[in-house]
């Protein structure tokens, strides 16, 4: 692990120097591309420079300790102990730093959100969810654009596309993907009983122009009038664009905007990101199904989540971790579950990395 981290010292000094050369200076697109490698590395830097002053810091104290006697042997010892709990933390933030990075974490993303079982209640039940991802991101300072937007007559959700644009978006969402289970009484249901709906989440990295090449030959373009649940919705021209590639089936649509012009630019965008994701997945079935369930991005078929309202609980499944403050979490206030989840799959990455897997 020094070796390692000895390197990427090597490398960072390297990078501040080369930034400051005036050739690289004038070359936007090389100093941008040498300044975001010097970014990712930084706090890997720091950590490490932390984490050789402490061990420095241990030493001296430890000859302290068996040079001195009485109060001053005492504060020594007290020292040490703060000294050593610190080194230990440093030592596995920095293990965690090492983990080979998902090339996809600093990425936007699109946050597909569908209604599946349970009619309007689970369309109800998605528009609910919808806004509280929509909270978190106000919170944290993040740009959302809806994409593609599909009510009914109850103003539920169909379906909904938001494309969310922010510092490290995939890296904190990405495990958001799968069915969301919700148990209460809906407010289509007058006799009081408890019902189950489903709705699925998807969170897809935006892809790059480079990374998904899509030939116009392959592609279906169909277009027609927008519609919804009345008013502003409904258009009076075939602006609503649906997209279909031939090769792999994948469907978008999209109707938000009155421009035909914009919504197949946005269902485009849609389509670069679902082909990226059936990409990255055809490559995961070369890995064994343990890594791919352990270090997995999240599997839009597996049951990830249940929200309890009458007795005001969020269980996630995956860590067995439950909030019993359901209406703050359904306001936006869902970073505790998303920090458990990280610390999981951290800790589950390492794991296997001990295992040489």
């Amino acid at each position: 692990m020094m070796l390692q981290l000895a390197k990427i010292e090597r490398r960072f000094l390297e990078l501040e120097s080369l930034l400051s050369r005036p050739e690289i200076i004038s070359n936007n697109t090389e100093f941008r591309k040498l300044s975001k490698e010097r970014s990712d590395l930084e706090e890997t830097v720091r950590l490490f420079r932390e984490f050789k002053k402490i061990e420095e810091d241990k030493k001296s104290t430890e000859e302290l300790m068996e040079e001195s006697t009485g109060e001053m042997k005492d504060l020594a010892f007290d020292e040490l102990k703060s000294l050593k709990a610190r080194y230990e933390e440093l030592e596995k933030d920095l293990a965690i730093h090492l983990l080979p990075k998902d090339p996809n974490d600093g990425k936007n993303i699109f946050l597909e959100i569908r209604a599946g079982a349970g009619g309007d209640e689970a369309s109800l039940f998605a528009g609910q969810l919808f806004r509280a991802y929509a909270r978190y991101a106000e919170r944290k300072k993040w740009k959302m654009e809806i994409m593609s937007l599909n009510e009914n007559e109850l103003g539920g959700t169909k379906e909904v596309i938001a494309l969310i644009e922010g510092e490290g978006v995939y890296s904190i969402l990405k495990y958001e993907s799968g069915v969301h289970r919700v148990q209460r009484v809906p407010q289509t249901e007058a006799q009081g009983r408890v019902h189950t709906s489903t709705i699925t989440v998807a969170v897809l990295p935006e892809a790059d122009d480079v990374e998904v090449s899509i030939n116009e030959n392959d592609l279906r373009v169909d277009t027609y009038r927008a519609g919804g649940a009345g008013g502003q919705h409904v258009n009076r021209t075939d602006s609503a664009v649906r997209i279909t590639h031939i090769p792999s089936g994948i469907v978008v649509a999209c109707q938000d905007e009155r421009s035909q012009i914009k919504n197949r630019s946005k269902a485009m965008k849609i389509l670069q990101a679902k082909l990226l994701e059936a990409a990255e997945i055809e490559k995961e079935k070369a890995f064994s199904e343990e890594r791919k369930s352990q270090v997995g991005r999240g599997d839009r078929s597996e049951r990830i989540r249940t929200y309890n309202f009458p007795q005001s609980r969020v269980t996630d499944h995956r860590i067995n971790h439950t909030i019993h403050s359901i209406d703050a979490f359904m306001e936006g206030e869902i970073q505790e579950m998303l920090n458990m989840l990280r610390q999981f799959y951290q800790a589950e990455a390492l794991k296997l990395q001990a295992e040489g897997k």
